[in-house]
């Protein structure tokens, strides 16, 4: 059974993947900003650090909430929170949509933690561009949270699918699967699940939380 530790590491790893590539931009910036004379092209050096420390930080605080333990809420979220963190993500990618249809004002933390995780998933499936939908509800004592992301050629790793139904054998873990894996934990531990269906267009992720009501 992977420990706590080992959970940690491999996300941690996921994160730093994930972040290097802005962080390396904005280091190559600086490189090429020192060297630089030509206004117009210290003006183009300047645009693209923004836009690197930008993307940088709008991922750590997306992997703040997703990851980590996000001390600045309590048990309820304000959906216009995750909404925001999903937005930044998704806007520096022009070729990807974002469909909002969370109504609630609030949810749980756990909740919002799968609903991020999927979300990033999802993102990722749609390498050449789509809509990402994304809905929640709370009813009955219980939170039902659903992502689809369709486009053209959907990829989805079929690892991460099996980390997600829990088939994918817990030594073959990676910082890839390491969030997908966790997802099926928050979801286990509530007495909920997970599931997913794809098709060459669309990739849909559910899950459901009995018990976690904002």
């Amino acid at each position: 059974m992977t420990s706590s530790t080992d959970l940690a590491a491999l996300l941690c790893s996921r994160l730093c993947h994930d972040l290097l590539s802005p962080v390396g931009a904005l280091s190559n910036g600086l490189e090429l900003l020192s060297d630089e004379k030509d206004p117009e092209m210290r003006k183009r050096c300047f645009e693209l650090l923004e836009q690197s420390a930008k993307i940088s930080a709008d991922k750590l605080k997306f992997f703040r909430l997703a990851y980590g333990a996000a001390g600045g809420f309590g048990e309820a979220v304000p959906t216009e929170e995750p909404r925001s963190l999903i937005s930044g993500l998704v806007s520096g990618n022009e070729r990807l949509q974002l469909d909002w249809a969370v109504t609630d004002l609030t949810l749980p933390k756990p909740a919002v933690k799968i609903l991020l995780n999927l979300s990033a998933i999802a993102i990722d499936a749609l390498v050449r561009g789509g809509t990402l939908s994304i809905g929640a509800e709370q009813r009955e004592g219980t939170t039902e949270i659903a992502v689809r992301a369709t486009g053209p050629r959907v990829a989805f790793d079929a690892s991460i699918g099996k980390a997600l139904d829990g088939s994918l054998p817990e030594n073959e873990l990676s910082g890839r699967t390491a969030p997908a894996h966790m997802i099926r934990l928050l979801a286990e531990e509530r007495g909920g699940g997970v599931q997913y269906a794809l098709s060459g267009e669309a990739l849909v992720m559910g899950a459901v939380l009995p018990g976690t009501l904002a």
